[in-house]
């Protein structure tokens, strides 16, 4: 009786290095997929989220930027890190968004005020509504910090979150807005100033947990990246099993 032949064990993603795991990605495997999505989910989820400053929005953007960022991962060069490359599709996506819903919200405010023969008075949405994964410690503080954050300009807002939460270099931020390095600089000084006066109190002991992408999130946008890309790879009739 012939041996059984013994099926190699699955590459250690996790741990892999990111040119290791691009090259995986682009032969089809689903657990680098997987590594890439865990990997950077939290980062630009804040960074989707410093723009559209609503939770669910944010989920649909890192969704959306992970799909046509993988569909497009051919393009991708090495010239900068795969996170800064995913940061600028996420970027542009969330930019996106946001003139769309502007877009919308004007046009809707001047049909009815001009229905009304009334004055248009805008509101902004209201943000303070939290998902069960704000409920861990020190959620209350959490949440003050990003209503203050929120209440940024968006110049201001942006170059925040890359700094400070997300902890880039001024040269990284500078590169992904378009900014000079000293132009970063000042907003982030404006930034910080106007967070002390709107809190009060310290933030540097809370911020870097502001914005959490905790389990359940994290596994949700994951399992529905990797769902639209099933049918690309043929993974169903994988059962589970990556391809190398």
């Amino acid at each position: 009786m012939a041996p059984k032949t013994r099926r190699e064990p699955d590459p250690d993603y996790g741990s892999m290095a990111e040119e290791d795991l691009v090259a995986h990605a682009r032969n089809g495997a689903r657990g680098a997929f997987a590594a890439i999505i865990q990997r950077y989910n939290q980062r630009l989820f804040r960074l989707a989220r410093g723009i559209v400053s609503d939770d669910s929005e944010a989920e649909d953007v890192v969704q959306e930027s992970y799909c046509r960022g993988f569909a497009a991962l051919s393009s991708f060069r090495g010239d900068a890190s795969l996170l800064t490359w995913l940061s600028r599709i996420a970027i542009n996506e969330a930019r996106g968004r946001l003139r769309r819903r502007r877009h919308t919200v004007e046009l809707s405010e001047v049909e009815v005020a001009q229905a009304n023969n009334s004055l248009v008075i805008p509101f902004k949405p209201d943000q303070s509504l939290r998902n069960p994964e704000s409920d861990a410690a020190r959620a209350q503080i959490r949440a003050l910090i990003e209503r203050a954050v929120d209440d940024l300009p968006d110049g201001f807002r942006l170059v925040f979150i890359l700094r400070d939460v997300q902890e880039c270099s001024i040269e990284e931020t500078a590169d992904l807005l378009g900014l000079k390095p000293e132009t970063v600089k000042t907003r982030l000084h404006r930034a910080r100033h106007q967070l002390r006066s709107a809190l009060e109190r310290d933030l540097h002991s809370a911020v870097q947990d502001a914005f959490p992408f905790l389990g359940a999130r994290c596994d949700r946008i994951g399992q529905r990246v990797l769902a639209r890309l099933a049918g690309l790879y043929g993974w169903e009739s994988l059962e589970g099993r990556d391809a190398t």
